[in-house]
């Protein structure tokens, strides 16, 4: 399976009661594998999660920490991209060069990369020295 096929295939299982916008997505860790996440809303807004960051969040739970792909898809006129916060998410577990393929449910399609999207980010780097 595709990292997009994932990414489509785990969109359908969003929890968008009050929006209606699904959004899948999936990363590959560096061992290969594949973890997908969607987006859960909640009634008390922002209270709900990104589809990248449950993503993330089942790569950490399967004791990998290095995402090498990304791949987002929603239902929409032209692809999305991830919101700030979840920049800064696919930012702590890729590299800036990290591939990340953004589409839409009717085929629409960008490719990019983790430093283009967060050109600038602030990282582990800028806390050498803390606290002097």
């Amino acid at each position: 399976m595709s990292l997009l096929d994932a990414a489509r295939e785990v969109r359908e299982a969003a929890y968008a009661p009050y929006s209606n916008f699904k959004v899948g997505a999936a990363v590959r860790g560096k061992s290969g594998a594949i973890y997908r996440g969607c987006n859960v809303e909640n009634v008390a807004y922002p209270e709900g999660t990104c589809a990248e960051a449950g993503a993330i969040a089942a790569m950490v739970a399967a004791g990998e920490t290095e995402l090498v792909e990304v791949a987002v898809i929603a239902g929409s006129p032209s692809p999305v991209p991830p919101c700030g916060g979840c920049r800064q998410k696919l930012a702590e577990f890729g590299r800036g060069e990290t591939p990340v393929l953004l589409a839409t449910t009717g085929g629409a399609t960008m490719a990019t990369t983790i430093g283009e999207l967060l050109p600038g980010r602030f990282d582990a780097g800028h806390m050498a020295g803390a606290g002097s």
